[in-house]
């Protein structure tokens, strides 16, 4: 039995397709309303808040996979993330059950030097200090022993579906309904961003690797890192258009967190759009060298109907 913590998300689904087609169909999907992806999945009803319903959820489970998300609001990932790391930490030890963790990048430096998996957190911000103490609860336990875990871990999405990112919204959604896309802060800065079905289907290759456990792992991006200047420049060609864009500068976010709550939580990441974000999965690519990463040009020419 593998089960997916989380499920629903777009990295659930592609997880759950993965598993089904390369691992087995021995598949729970645990949410607080989960849907099935195939007809042998096994639904579970649980909110990973409550311990004993979270042990239940993992009971019998050769692998678990962390890949529950929240809204971007700071006092509701200080209440809630914590506390699902930790009854899933305690499930997991109870039954003996591999974890797998799908992590995320903000705990990093804003700065613009390689990013690899031993890189020192220096959070910033409410929603990078969260990340980065749940992250440090896993890797204690398993610097420990007490538990078979590994963390697998991702930047910035752009995909098929309905994957949610800054740029999903901000680019590829307004060139889909004929809109100018709007870039943050920089046009011209080098963007590393996660083809969503790959970060699911690496993760799904981690998780039923042995030897891949004890460690954190970058998952898998296109090594050719693009501005946003240049994926509208590919999104140009792909739809035969020529697209304008509108970079927004710092003070647009500054007003519109005045007047909206999104806008104000989004705005402790902006910094990291001042600086090239250069994510390094060289260590998967060494690893898993048959692993075919999606290139910008496939994304952008799937995401745009091209």
């Amino acid at each position: 039995m593998q089960t997916v913590l989380g499920a629903n998300g777009q990295i659930a689904e592609e997880l759950t397709r993965y598993l089904h087609d390369h691992v087995t169909h021995d598949i729970r999907l645990v949410s607080r309303n989960p849907g099935k992806v195939h007809e042998t999945d096994q639904l579970v009803k649980a909110d990973l808040m409550d311990a004993e319903a979270t042990a239940a959820a993992v009971a019998d489970s050769d692998i678990a996979y962390l890949t529950v998300g929240l809204p971007i609001d700071s006092a509701l990932w200080e209440q809630r993330f914590p506390v699902m790391m930790a009854n899933t930490i305690a499930a997991c030890r109870k039954y003996d059950t591999k974890l797998v963790f799908f992590d995320n990048t903000y705990m990093y430096p804003r700065t613009a030097a390689r990013q690899v998996e031993d890189t020192p957190f220096e959070p910033a911000g409410r929603k990078a200090a969260v990340r980065a103490r749940i992250a440090d609860m896993l890797r204690r336990e398993m610097d420990a022993g007490t538990i078979d875990a590994v963390i697998c871990r991702a930047p910035e999405f752009y995909g098929p579906g309905k994957t949610k990112s800054l740029t999903n919204s901000a680019v590829f959604d307004r060139i889909k309904h004929g809109k100018r896309p709007l870039i943050p802060l920089d046009a011209h800065t080098k963007r590393t961003l996660i083809w969503t079905p790959d970060a699911s289907r690496g993760m799904g290759l981690i998780g039923n690797t042995p030897d891949a456990y004890g460690q954190t792992w970058h998952l898998p991006v296109d090594p050719e890192r693009l501005s946003y200047a240049d994926m509208i420049t590919v999104a140009g060609q792909v739809t035969g258009k020529n697209i304008r864009y509108t970079t927004l500068p710092a003070v647009a976010f500054k007003i519109g967190a005045l007047v909206n709550q999104s806008v104000k939580e989004a705005s402790e990441l902006l910094p990291r759009y001042r600086v090239d974000n250069i994510f390094d999965s060289a260590k998967f690519a060494a690893r898993f060298p048959g692993f075919t990463v999606t290139t910008y040009r496939q994304g952008i020419t799937e995401i745009l109907g091209g």
